[in-house]
């Protein structure tokens, strides 16, 4: 029972951290929309090329403004790793969690206000966009922790395959609703979204569990130095045989107070340290340019979409959704295989490499016609979002 509301509380919120990056890649072509398809300008004035456009994205240099709108993001998100990892292990999994989330929420809904309020400074939209990168990162290494001290490595490929789904299933949300106002009132795109992650981290501080010991349960089989430890064939058994009720002697009441007793924190790893396991820096290197990929086509794919097949704002999101399906069905497929060869080196690799002339495909082909397009989308985002699946949840857990 445990097991399972610690599945969904996780996915939830991490769906709700995705769900809340996305609007801006669906918003961009609303702050620098083709005015010329909207008629002529209602205020007469001599830039009627741009009169529709949100300033400062109304000039010829819009596309380098997007761009540090992401880097502003990405940046900070990068940095914030590295510091997000190190007071994920030494706070409170659930306050960490919880809290991060409410901040998230909070930037989010202050870039969409943005609009309400009538402001046009770019460095208002920079400053928000660096604070939600960085109260971000608070996301990633709190919900795998989690997740760690409830699962134990059996066949652990396919689960997390299915539960990593949060973050497509987090774009594609984030896609539909901040469709729904893109066009009428962009900036409800980000307030809405920032209301819900909020929401969620208000009901992850109140009922998550952050280890199995905390109410009582044994916890996941795990390896040791010198092979597997003796629950791995059952690991409820603990449970019943030396329960807090069991007083047979004084090692199984010494067993029964452990038991009872909050969970001991795992001691911290450095960055060398972690740097110094095997498969770290393959499968992060693995992982870096599944990302760029992946990045790329969760920032720019609508606006590519609305540029090149000339759909509207929430036309392009909507499609867009599909390469987040695609991942969805990847993330579970590369689990499953990973599970049943035992080669979770081997699966990334074939998919990344068959990933990269599908890609190219796309470009050439992905536009001809709507039945390409939808089947394009899926089939790269499966191939990409895969193996990036599975190395930030399986692989990254085996590690």
């Amino acid at each position: 029972r445990y097991r399972g509301l610690t599945l969904v509380l996780t996915f939830l919120c991490y769906t709700s951290y995705h769900l809340s990056r996305k609007p801006i890649s669906i918003v961009k072509s609303q702050l620098h929309p083709n005015c010329s398809s909207l008629g002529p300008n209602p205020h007469n004035d001599t830039n009627s090329s741009t009169w529709c456009s949100w300033a400062p994205f109304d000039g010829d240099n819009y596309k380098e403004l997007f761009g540090a709108l992401d880097n502003a993001f990405l940046v900070a998100y990068a940095i914030g790793m590295f510091i997000s990892g190190i007071f994920g292990e030494r706070l409170p999994l659930r306050y960490y969690l919880s809290g991060g989330m409410v901040l998230s929420g909070l930037f989010t809904a202050l870039f969409g206000l943005g609009y309400f309020w009538n402001i046009h400074v770019l460095w208002y939209f920079i400053i928000m966009q660096i604070c939600n990168g960085l109260v971000q990162t608070t996301g990633w290494p709190a919900v795998v922790a989690c997740v760690g001290n409830w699962f134990g490595k059996g066949k652990r490929g396919l689960i997390m395959g299915i539960w990593n789904s949060h973050t497509s299933v987090g774009n594609i949300l984030g896609s539909l609703i901040a469709g729904v106002w893109v066009s009428s009132a962009w900036g409800l795109s980000f307030v809405v979204p920032g209301i819900i992650i909020a929401a969620v981290g208000i009901i992850c501080f109140f009922f998550l569990v952050e280890y199995p010991e905390d109410v009582g349960c044994s916890p996941p089989l795990h390896h040791d130095a010198g092979g597997v430890t003796s629950n791995e064939k059952d690991p409820e058994a603990v449970t019943s045989n030396e329960g807090p009720l069991s007083i047979s002697g004084q090692s199984s009441m010494d067993r029964s107070e452990k038991a009872n007793e909050p969970a001991e924190e795992p001691e911290a790893i450095s960055f060398l340290g972690a740097l110094r396991i095997p498969g770290v820096v393959e499968f992060s290197l693995c992982l870096l340019f599944a990302k760029l990929v992946s990045y790329t086509f969760l920032y720019w794919l609508p606006l590519y979409i609305v540029n090149v097949a000339h759909f509207s704002a929430k036309e392009a999101g909507d499609l867009s959704t599909l390469f987040d399906v695609g991942g969805i069905l990847g993330g579970i497929f590369a689990g499953l295989v990973s599970d049943y060869t035992g080669g979770r080196a081997t699966t990334c690799c074939v998919m990344l490499v068959v990933a990269a002339p599908v890609l190219f495909l796309y470009n050439h082909v992905g536009q001809n016609g709507i039945g390409t397009s939808i089947a394009m989308l899926i089939v790269c985002g499966a191939l990409v979002n895969g193996p990036y699946a599975l190395i930030t949840t399986a692989v990254s857990a085996d590690l």
